[in-house]
């Protein structure tokens, strides 16, 4: 209490500014609330910052608006190029749909400057062509990322272990348990969880029955501890694709499925995985 007090009397004590005019004898003095000085400083500071954040979002905005508007150039210039080749395209058509070379060579009217360059065209043709193969190989990379990423449950169940640092239920020693233990009845359909080629489906003496896929981009699924493998080394598999049916194999104290997604050779937590869809596929 009394430190309390100690500290209050300080705050609220007065602090004297001295205004000393140059040329003159006669001093004067202002007796300010420590409080209010500390206020002020503060208010000063927290206004600094505000305007200084507000400048930095200015500066992220017209940056996102610049590549934003070049996005659009292009695709307007796209648009633009497109449509010149349907009238160019349209013009052709009208021009060889006479039946008679005659009747061709008079309806051509061009000026001798030419108001069809064919070069022009034949640039704007090619520029086209590269723009929409670029965005055609962009999407077709991502279509293959998106199927070649794990992605939701490879069965319904109910996680009963989760990734990590555990006491195995059946020796009792300490151990990281590279995947997730799934609870459920034995015989349920497994199902990858991404495309991808079979790597290994067999026999491992703590692990029962597994099938471990190849999906490409650094990733990789183990299903283990399977009543039965529906798949073999070096088949294709599509996402949703049934592999497996669960069981009680290998080193377990019941039915239940094992399953681990890799990452660039190294095991990461399957929920992040999980989590993407809430459904079985």
């Amino acid at each position: 209490m009394y430190k309390l007090k100690k500290l209050m009397l300080k705050i609220f004590s007065p602090v004297t500014i001295m205004f000393i005019p140059h040329g003159r004898t006669k001093v004067y003095g202002l007796k300010v609330p420590f409080l209010i000085i500390f206020l002020l400083i503060f208010s000063v500071f927290a206004f600094n910052v505000y305007v200084a954040s507000k400048a930095v979002n200015t500066i992220e905005y017209y940056r996102m608006k610049q590549d934003f508007s070049s996005i659009m150039n292009r695709f307007n210039e796209l648009k633009s190029t497109i449509i010149a080749l349907k009238n160019a395209e349209a013009e052709f058509n009208r021009i060889f749909s006479l039946k008679s070379k005659r009747a061709i060579l008079e309806s051509v009217n061009f000026h001798p400057s030419g108001d069809i360059d064919i070069e022009e065209l034949k640039s704007h043709a090619q520029k086209a062509i590269n723009s929409v193969n670029e965005i055609k190989n962009f999407l077709l990379e991502q279509h293959d990322i998106y199927r070649s990423t794990p992605l939701g449950w490879p069965v319904n169940g109910e996680i009963t272990s989760p990734f990590g640092k555990r006491e195995h239920p059946k020796y009792g020693n300490e151990e990281i348990h590279t995947g997730v233990d799934i609870s459920v009845p034995e015989g349920t359909e497994v199902r990858a969880t991404a495309d991808g080629i079979v790597v290994f489906s067999g026999y491992q003496a703590r692990s029962g029955n597994v099938v471990m896929i190849k999906h490409g981009y650094g990733f990789t699924t183990v299903y283990a501890h399977n009543k039965q493998n529906l798949v073999n080394v070096g088949q294709k598999v599509k996402r949703g694709d049934i592999i497996a049916l669960s069981g009680n194999t290998g080193s377990t104290t019941g039915a239940h499925l094992h399953y681990e997604v890799w990452k660039n050779n190294s095991p990461v937590n399957p929920l992040s995985y999980l989590k993407e869809d809430s459904n079985v596929f």
